[in-house]
């Protein structure tokens, strides 16, 4: 079975929202590196995640900048992206994810095939963490308190059990913090 892994940049604070308006001060090599080593063959993206990149990703992969190896990696992989309305794709090997959010995904875990990335599509990683279908949460916690924005986790009546697995500290302060689902006692 295919494992599902959801990477985000978080605030100390549990903001999810635009870490692109705090994010960039603490990028580095080892950051670099930490997101790099997370690619999949497939990609499973929320849409606005995927119009951000979609916007970006081929432009970088076309200049052949120093990110260019990145951007092609991306675009080489394939792209499922979650939305309720119908969407033209402008990036290679994309298409929409069709029927009931948890019955597509538990069928794709089954396919053949690599490692499933996810990074962003909050609301998409809530509901997959809620069924039971989110195998590896990556967290790049950042130490700023961005006091507004999107949290990770709403309010709900059940708690979500994590084990930490991996935990490792940057020089910029950051945090990399590996989660699995926990085992039920």
């Amino acid at each position: 079975m295919r494992t599902i892994a959801a990477s985000l940049f978080i605030s100390l604070d549990g903001v999810v929202e635009e870490p692109g308006n705090w994010h960039f001060p603490y990028f580095n090599d080892e950051m670099g590196a930490a997101v790099a080593a997370q690619s999949a063959d497939t990609l499973l993206l929320g849409r606005k995640t995927y119009d951000s990149f979609a916007g970006a990703w081929p432009a970088i992969e076309a200049e052949g900048g120093e990110d260019a190896g990145y951007a092609k990696t991306l675009g080489d992989a394939r792209k499922i992206v979650v939305s309720r309305q119908a969407l033209e794709f402008t990036w290679r090997n994309s298409e929409l994810l069709r029927g009931d959010l948890i019955e597509a995904v538990t069928a794709l875990k089954n396919e053949p095939g690599g490692r499933i990335a996810m990074s962003g599509s909050i609301s998409v990683i809530r509901q997959l963490l809620q069924a039971g279908l989110l195998d590896e949460l990556h967290l790049l916690v950042h130490p700023i308190a961005v006091r507004k924005g999107q949290h990770l986790f709403d309010e709900a009546d059940q708690p979500v059990p994590l084990e930490l697995v991996k935990s490792e500290t940057f020089t910029t302060g950051v945090l990399y913090l590996v989660y699995r689902p926990a085992k039920a006692s």
